[in-house]
């Protein structure tokens, strides 16, 4: 497989195509931003551990009928990925109160849901990424009823998948962002990572957190944060 020139540079990763045109490389970077971008800095060896810790929970994800972009790793910081195109939708789901949601709506951190909460948002830097419902996304055609459809089943998928692996490694998985794309035959699919980028992960006896917040909140000791979490899926991951 041979790397052609990069297509692609995102706040955490970079994307170079391939001499196969439906195949491309996901680079993982070491630079961190937070808040759209306004901070920014560099987190140790994170590269390595968000291409290892995703790749590991995609093939979970396949195992569990969930359709991913991942084809296989190549390095401890590249993989190959099937081409998508990304819809423009994040989507977060919530197992407990933290973070935008708990300063949204005015109540603490760590509440925990009867179930289970879902939201989109419009992937759109210039806009701050605003929130939205299913009828906006169909009125701006990011997507189709159909597509949201299968995105929300597979999200909450997802969650069933993490929430119970994490619960093996002593964390709760307190929420997380996912990205969907299509493949050229219009297959939705799991893409992006999975990883303490994208997730927010506690030790469950002592809460204590081990992933971007602590980059975000100035909190310190974020490099031992994402060994910890690293050490323990490694530890748990049996597949």
């Amino acid at each position: 497989m041979q790397k052609l020139e990069q297509v692609y540079e995102g706040k955490a990763k970079k994307v170079f195509r391939t001499d196969d045109p439906e195949l491309f490389i996901v680079d993982y970077k070491d630079d961190a931003t937070a808040f759209n971008g306004l901070k920014k800095g560099t987190i140790a060896g994170k590269g390595v551990i968000n291409n290892q810790m995703t790749n590991r929970l995609m093939v979970k994800m396949e195992k569990a009928g969930i359709p991913t972009h991942f084809v296989k790793e190549l390095s401890e910081r590249e993989t190959l990925v099937k081409r998508v195109s990304i819809v423009p939708l994040e989507v977060i789901i919530r197992n407990l109160s933290a973070g935008s949601f708990a300063k949204r709506y005015g109540v603490e951190e760590g509440i925990v849901f009867d179930a289970p909460t879902i939201e989109f948002s419009y992937k759109n830097d210039d806009l701050g990424d605003p929130l939205l419902n299913r009828y906006h996304a169909l009125a701006l055609k990011l997507a189709t009823s159909e597509e949201i459809e299968a995105i929300e089943k597979y999200a909450f998928a997802v969650n069933d998948v993490l929430k119970a692996f994490w619960a093996e490694c002593d964390v709760t998985l307190v929420d997380f962002k996912l990205e969907f794309g299509k493949l050229p035959d219009g297959t939705i699919v799991l893409a992006d990572e999975i990883s303490p980028d994208t997730c927010r992960l506690w030790d469950s006896k002592t809460h204590e957190k081990l992933d971007k917040d602590r980059f975000r909140r100035d909190m310190g000791g974020v490099e031992d944060a994402y060994t910890e979490i690293m050490k323990r899926l490694l530890a748990h991951d049996a597949d």
